[in-house]
């Protein structure tokens, strides 16, 4: 059996190393259900608040609101709705 000994500041700079390559190549898969409404205007590519407002309106995306003015956004919902008014190429 072999023993490789490193001192502290080696092994964790290794250690971050390590968890940075597993966030990025294996958790990167991971997303947030819930999303602010910067990054529903963003999946969305709409500039306007009152935009996303009038499809939250029309009931086109679901969204939670668990305080007076935070609102967040279902990704799936959004994903539905692009998906909904996707045109089939010919």
């Amino acid at each position: 059996m072999q023993v490789i000994c490193i001192e502290e500041p080696a092994y964790y700079a290794l250690l971050e190393k390590s968890l940075a390559f597993l966030k990025e190549h294996i958790a990167g898969g991971y997303q947030e259900r819930w999303i602010d409404d910067k990054e529903a205007m963003k999946l969305l590519n709409i500039k306007a608040k009152s935009t996303l407002q009038q499809l939250r309106d029309e009931g086109k995306i679901r969204f939670s609101q668990p305080q007076k003015r935070v609102i967040l956004y279902d990704r799936q919902s959004i994903y539905t709705y692009l998906d909904k008014h996707a045109k089939n190429t010919f």
